[in-house]
C-alpha cells in the first residue's frame, strides 16, 4: 500500500493558472498579490502613525522609498543564496535581473524595505522606531496576502501527507511560465499524492503573529521599536518549523536549509533587542506650519476656515516634530498646551510654530536656530527638495 492510496477524497485544490494575458501584457497573480499586501500593510501603517501624531499622508512619502528597496533587497538576498542559479555552470547572469520569473526573498525584502524607510523617515523628521512600531501588524498581514501567490504558482509546499487538507499540486510547464502541463485530453496534469500546504500555514501563522501584535501592543504600550521586534520574533519563530517542513530546493549549512538558520538568528536578535531596550511609546507633536492641533469638537465652528476647505487647500506639511510622551501627546490634542522644555517653560502651540520658523523669544539669549531646535526637543525636517 503506497501513500497515494492512503490519500482521502478531500483535498485543497491549487489553480491551474497563474498568468493572464491581457492582450499583449501578462496579468501575474503573485504580483497581485504583493500589491494588494502592500496597499493593506500602507492602510494599516497610516492608521497607526496618524494615532501617534504623524501628519495624514506620511506613509506614502514612505512607502515611495521603502517598497523599491525592499524589492530590490528581497532579489539581491535571492541571488545571493541561490547564486549557481545564475552564476553556475550553464547560469545567466542576466537573469538575475528577470524579477518577473520569480524569486524573493524575505529577509532582504525586509532589511532593503527597512533602509528605504530609515531614508524616508530621516526626509520627514520622524524617528525610524515611530514608523517600524507602526508598520509592525501591517507587515504580516502584507505577507500573508504573498503567500496566496504562492497557492496560484503551485510552490513552496511540503512534503507528502493525508491530511484532509492536504494540497493538490499541479505539474507546471517550464516553456509556458504560469500555466500546468495539461494531457492529451486538455486536463491539467496533477502530482501523484497530496502534500503539506506550508504557504498557507505560513499565511495563518502571519494573521496570528498581527493579532499577536495589535494585543500586546494596546496592553503594554509598546515604544522604541519593540512592537516591531514582537513581529520579527513572532514571525521567525512560526518560519523555523515552517521552512523545515519544506520540500522544494534549497541551499543548506550543515544539513539544514540556509533559511532555518536565518529564522534562528534573526529571532535571536529581535529577542536581545526586545529584553534590552525599555522607555514609554512616542508621540509626536508637528513643528511648524502643522503646529496648531485640531479644532476641538466643541468649539465654535465659525473659528473653522472653511474658504480654504472649499478651495480644496492642503493643510501645510510639518516642519519637523516633537517627541513627546503619551499624556502630553493627549493634553496636546485637547488643549493645544505643548509639555515645558524646561522646569519653567510650557511651549504652546503658537510658540511651537514660531521655533519652527526660526523666530527667537526677546529673552537676551543668542543661542542659534539649531541649538532652540535642540532644546525644544524636536528635529527639523531633512528635505531634499
Amino acid at each position: 500500500m503506497t501513500l497515494a492510496s492512503l490519500s482521502p477524497q478531500a483535498a485543497l485544490p491549487s489553480p491551474s493558472t497563474a498568468v493572464w494575458q491581457l492582450g499583449p501584457v501578462p496579468v501575474r497573480a503573485y504580483a497581485l498579490c504583493i500589491i494588494v499586501g502592500i496597499v493593506v500593510a500602507c492602510w494599516v501603517t497610516e492608521r497607526r502613525l496618524r494615532q501617534r501624531g504623524v501628519a495624514p499622508g506620511a506613509v506614502l512619502d514612505i512607502a515611495v522609498w521603502a517598497v523599491p528597496a525592499g524589492i530590490i533587497g528581497a532579489r539581491i538576498y535571492h541571488v545571493i543564496t541561490s547564486p549557481e542559479k545564475y552564476f553556475g555552470t550553464g547560469g545567466d547572469p542576466l537573469k538575475a535581473f528577470a524579477i518577473w520569473e520569480g524569486g524573493l526573498g524575505i529577509w532582504g525584502a525586509v532589511a532593503g524595505g527597512a533602509v528605504g524607510a530609515w531614508i524616508a523617515a530621516r526626509q520627514l523628521g520622524i524617528p525610524f522606531a515611530v514608523v517600524a512600531d507602526a508598520l509592525a501588524p501591517g507587515l504580516p498581514l502584507a505577507q500573508a496576502i504573498g503567500r496566496l501567490g504562492n497557492w496560484f504558482n503551485n510552490e513552496l509546499y511540503g512534503g507528502r501527507t493525508t491530511l484532509p487538507w492536504g494540497l493538490e499540486i499541479h505539474r507546471m510547464d517550464p516553456d509556458n511560465p504560469g500555466q500546468a502541463l495539461r494531457d492529451d485530453a486538455g486536463r491539467p496534469i496533477l502530482e501523484p499524492g497530496l502534500y503539506h500546504p506550508t504557504f498557507a500555514y505560513e499565511l495563518l501563522w502571519n494573521l496570528g503573529v498581527a493579532a499577536l501584535v495589535l494585543v500586546l501592543d494596546r496592553k503594554l504600550r509598546l515604544g522604541r521599536g519593540r512592537a516591531f521586534a514582537l513581529y520579527v520574533m513572532g514571525y521567525t519563530a512560526g518560519r523555523f518549523w515552517i521552512e523545515l517542513m519544506r520540500t522544494d530546493e534549497a541551499n543548506t549549512i550543515l544539513g539544514v536549509r540556509l533559511n532555518v538558520w536565518t529564522a534562528g538568528l534573526v529571532f535571536l536578535g529581535a529577542l536581545v533587542y526586545f529584553l534590552r531596550v525599555r522607555g514609554p511609546r512616542e508621540y509626536l507633536v508637528p513643528v511648524g506650519a502643522a503646529a496648531t492641533p485640531p479644532v476641538p469638537a466643541d468649539s465654535d465652528v465659525s473659528q473653522v476656515d472653511l474658504s480654504a476647505a472649499e478651495a480644496g487647500a492642503k493643510p501645510a506639511a510639518p516642519e519637523g516634530y516633537r517627541v513627546v510622551g503619551e499624556e502630553q501627546y493627549r493634553r496636546w490634542r485637547e488643549t493645544g498646551e505643548l509639555p515645558a522644555t524646561t522646569g519653567e517653560e510650557t511651549v504652546t502651540g503658537k510658540d511651537a510654530a514660531s521655533a519652527g520658523d526660526g523666530s527667537v523669544e526677546p529673552d537676551g539669549d543668542e543661542e542659534s536656530s539649531e541649538d532652540r531646535a535642540g532644546a525644544a526637543g524636536f528635529r527639523p525636517a531633512d528635505r531634499d527638495s
